[in-house]
């Protein structure tokens, strides 16, 4: 065999062992998910948001009072989250069950008290009671594995979540969106 046909073979090799070195040296963060498969998604986030714990006008116990209580349950995501198996739940340990909703991305649904038909954008707890504390309560929503995803209190309840952290004062009420706790019901 030549020199030069030798050294050819060599630079060749060494070439073909550099290559190999830069790309398992090449950083993470060159990587962009796509190559194994793998893809960079946003999670939806599901939260609380407003809550009309206090029915305007008289507490008569008509099927109109009883819906003016409500509570927002948001998707803050891009991504469609089934709500099956979800509950809201007060402090009294009051409990409502999600049953095969799903919630669209940047969607939000109101869960009233009373009576009603289901749709989208609205769903009932078909109760002929008011479930919601008007001076003080805790709303938790939990996932279907019964973690807390988010809770929200009002009233002298309040500063007693305060030991979870991170409130912020909204309203009156203080929201911890660390916990990933369901809704529960007193």
């Amino acid at each position: 065999m030549s020199a030069s046909r030798t050294v050819r073979r060599l630079v060749a090799t060494g070439l073909a062992a550099g290559s190999a070195v830069a790309v398992a040296a090449m950083p993470a963060s060159a990587d962009d998910g796509h190559q194994w498969g793998r893809h960079h998604q946003e999670h939806s986030r599901v939260v609380l948001g407003d809550i009309q714990y206090n029915s305007p006008g008289r507490d008569d116990y008509s099927n109109r009072s009883l819906n003016a209580e409500w509570v927002e349950v948001t998707n803050t995501g891009r991504r469609a989250v089934n709500l099956d198996g979800w509950t809201l739940s007060d402090r009294d340990g009051n409990r409502y069950r999600f049953d095969d909703l799903r919630l669209a991305g940047q969607a939000t649904v109101r869960v009233h008290t009373g009576y009603g038909r289901d749709t989208r954008t609205d769903v009932y707890q078909d109760r002929s009671d008011y479930v919601w504390g008007n001076h003080s309560d805790r709303a938790t929503l939990r996932n279907d594995d019964g973690r807390a995803v988010d809770t929200e209190s009002w009233g002298r309840d309040r500063d007693r979540d305060h030991r979870y952290g991170d409130h912020r004062d909204r309203d009156h009420r203080d929201r911890d969106h660390r916990y990933d706790d369901r809704w529960n019901r007193r």
